[in-house]
């Protein structure tokens, strides 16, 4: 069973930042042999989504309200460690993430920049794509709205 928690930077303990980090990490710079910078200093402006399975953080988000990242409210660096995936985390996950935007910033369209290979798991929450693919970081990506 997942607990979701939804913290803000300054809520977050020390041990709940290393985790978050070092599973960041783990995914999109390790397994997908990606070199690029995670720590980008909007950690400190974004909500916190944090799934935890005994006490470590398998799964995660970070949500930034409107006008931060997009013009639409955003959900990004969406993660679930390796040997939790088939459990369906990132359902669970997004579906915290997109709660929290709905609580918080009382927004109900959604824009994230998707990993091309995981439409189809955007689309079954409810997200379309929009415009063209693109490279971010030399992962092919394509912008999705959830309205």
């Amino acid at each position: 069973m997942l607990e979701i928690y939804t913290k803000t930077f300054q809520e977050l303990t020390t041990k709940e930042l290393y985790q978050l980090l070092q599973l960041r990490s783990e995914v999109f710079v390790v397994e997908q042999d990606c070199v690029y910078q995670d720590i980008d200093g909007k950690d400190e402006k974004a909500l916190h989504i944090l799934g935890f399975k005994n006490d470590t953080v398998v799964a995660y988000t970070r949500i930034f309200k409107p006008g931060f990242y997009f013009k639409e409210a955003s959900i990004g660096r969406v993660v679930v460690a390796k040997n939790q995936r088939q459990f369906k985390y990132g359902y669970a996950i997004m579906e915290a993430s997109i709660e929290a935007i709905k609580y918080t910033y009382n927004e109900t369209t959604i824009k994230i920049s998707a990993q091309t290979y995981l439409k189809r798991f955007y689309n079954n929450l409810g997200f379309q794509e929009v415009g063209e693919g693109y490279l971010e970081d030399g992962i092919p990506h394509i912008g999705m709205v959830k309205n």
